[in-house]
């Protein structure tokens, strides 16, 4: 059975769209301090492009090797499970800012039919299963991995379509069959998968609008009045998370179901969509006010929320799959769907993982501390602006980035002081 929240690769040959550049790990890892982020940015979404899967034979469910454009999932820090509900809901952790590593995992897979989405209770199990820093994986620490996710009944509720029990193994139960099937894909990534991350901070206010909307996707298919049909060009993995940060005011939503032959040509890929994002909160044109205006959801974001996604705290982080590894294969590939001669998104992804403002946190702070000291240094008037609306939008504009500037000081103050000295 393949495990199909991937964009496959027959697909991604087909279609005389653009081509496909298939690249091994090969970045940089590195691995954030969560204390130190958090202590910043409580309320983050972390969006992760994750490579191929390639199980090795002879153990558990058959997993047949994903396509190369691999899966991705959705991080989010202050949003939790609700234990009781029987079925994947989610909502605020509290009524207090989130501690490091208290969220969910969101991920969206072909096999569900009475849910477009599950989540997983924490960062750490979300990216690594129940295995230590360092720790190989076996057989062993596999199935106790199996046993934490299904103790926490991150399926409870779930029914997946009848054919995907057609290969199971006549000495695996029904529950067990899920939870292999599941591991590696909807939790404990790093066990089979590299991973590339693309945090971007947000609030409570908007993680709230986020939650609603992830459980409002869910409704139909919970009420059984449809069924969810996974669909790698009309709704994969990557359209929930999209449309996730387009909630929270990140960018334009990406339509679902729209027709095939329209859908074929546009339709969201994994690790472009993480290189979208690092663009989105690190590479817009912030110090440009009237390209911002021509932006519908920034020019929104702006005049209704006082914020945009480029900010300080938009950083990447990448991970291989564990290497000392007795039940995957780790030589794996995760692909970009560009124009084969003039595309860009190989040069802007080495660019991300080449530059520190892009992975470091003093370093992407620092940059947009000089940036903001830029923008306001030469700050123009409102009466600039040829219009009353674009006089609007300047002064908002200012004060967004003048208030902007006021927290990114009180956040360095923070990172110097350390993590326990945020109120």
């Amino acid at each position: 059975m393949i495990t199909r929240c991937a964009i496959v690769w027959t697909v991604c040959a087909s279609l005389l769209l653009s081509g496909c550049v298939s690249t091994l790990f090969n970045v940089p890892q590195g691995t954030l301090d969560e204390a130190a982020y958090v202590s910043i940015y409580p309320w983050y979404a972390e969006f992760c492009a994750v490579s191929e899967i390639s199980k090795k034979p002879g153990f558990g469910a058959e997993i047949v090797p994903g396509g190369p454009g691999g899966h991705s999932i959705l991080y989010l820090n202050g949003v939790c499970r609700v234990k009781d509900a029987g079925y994947p809901v989610v909502a605020l952790c509290g009524a207090g800012d989130p501690r490091p590593g208290e969220g969910v995992g969101i991920s969206v897979n072909d096999h569900y039919a009475n849910a477009n989405w599950i989540a997983t209770e924490g960062r750490d199990f979300v990216m690594h299963g129940d295995l230590a820093h360092g720790e190989p994986l076996t057989k062993a620490s596999y199935l106790r991995t199996q046993a934490k996710a299904k103790t926490m009944g991150i399926l409870d509720g779930v029914v997946f379509h009848a054919e995907v029990f057609d290969d199971q193994p006549a000495s695996m139960s029904k529950i067990d069959f899920m939870y292999d099937m599941s591991i590696a894909t909807d939790y404990a990534i790093n066990l089979g998968r590299d991973r590339y991350c693309a945090r971007v901070p947000l609030d409570r206010a908007r993680m709230d609008r986020v939650v609603n909307y992830l459980n409002a996707v869910n409704a139909p298919y919970r009420s059984g009045r449809e069924v969810f049909n996974w669909n790698v060009l009309q709704n994969n993995c990557t359209h929930l998370a999209h449309n996730v940060l387009a909630v929270a005011g990140v960018w334009p939503e990406w339509e679902t179901n729209r027709p095939l032959l329209i859908a074929a040509f546009d339709f969201p890929v994994p690790k472009n969509e993480f290189v979208n994002l690092m663009r989105r909160t690190n590479d817009m044109p912030i110090t440009d006010p009237a390209a911002l205006y021509d932006d519908a959801t920034a020019r929104a974001a702006i005049l209704e929320q006082g914020w945009i996604a480029m900010g300080p705290g938009g950083l990447a982080e990448a991970e291989r799959a564990v290497q000392r590894n007795d039940v995957y294969n780790t030589n794996l590939r995760l692909i970009f769907y560009d124009e084969p001669t003039f595309g860009h998104y190989q040069e802007r992804f080495e660019k991300i993982f080449s530059d520190r403002r892009y992975t470091d946190l003093p370093t992407n702070l620092h940059h947009f501390a000089t940036l903001y000291a830029e923008i306001l240094a030469r700050r123009a008037t409102p009466e600039a602006a040829n219009t009353d609306d674009r006089a609007s939008f300047y002064r908002k504009y200012y004060h967004m980035i003048a208030a902007e500037r006021a927290k990114l000081d009180e956040a360095l103050g923070v990172l110097w002081a350390g993590p326990g000295q945020r109120s």
